[in-house]
């Protein structure tokens, strides 16, 4: 192995380390709300599920998924959103510009993973708000 390689692939551990250390609480089970047209079964949120698996994060085990947030109707994204505060799930997934505004305007505590075609043409956000972004392309499934 070359020095720079040594180098890098320790350091590379230690930036790793105290995220992949302190990323779980053991015994604490986490909580996703969903508000999706799309079913569940649909690639891109296999592959998501694919991915939290990847990182330790297990339906049925330290992971608790919202079966009834997918394959509605845009008319119960306010209600089932409303419900999800409720419940005090850990983070809400909305997709599409109609689940994303009612779950802006249930909750300004919970964080929400927004995913629509235009999040900057949807207008100004609420304060606090953050938009990191991505093309679709770099999703892949």
């Amino acid at each position: 192995m070359k020095r720079r390689e040594f180098i890098t692939l320790l350091g590379g551990g230690a930036a790793a380390w105290p995220l992949g250390a302190g990323g779980q609480e053991p015994g604490r089970i986490y909580r996703i709300g969903a508000l999706f047209a799309s079913p569940r079964d649909a690639p891109h949120h296999l592959a998501l599920f694919d991915e939290l698996r990847r990182l330790g994060f297990i339906d049925g085990q330290n992971l608790v998924v919202d079966a009834a947030g997918y394959g509605m109707s845009a008319e119960r994204f306010a209600v089932h959103a409303a419900d999800l505060v409720k419940a005090r799930v850990d983070v809400i997934l909305a997709g599409g510009d109609a689940a994303v505004r009612a779950a802006q305007q249930a909750t300004t505590s919970i964080p929400i993973l927004a995913l629509t075609d235009d999040m900057v043409g949807q207008g100004p956000r609420p304060a606090g708000w953050e938009y990191h972004g991505c093309h679709p392309s770099c999703l892949r499934t």
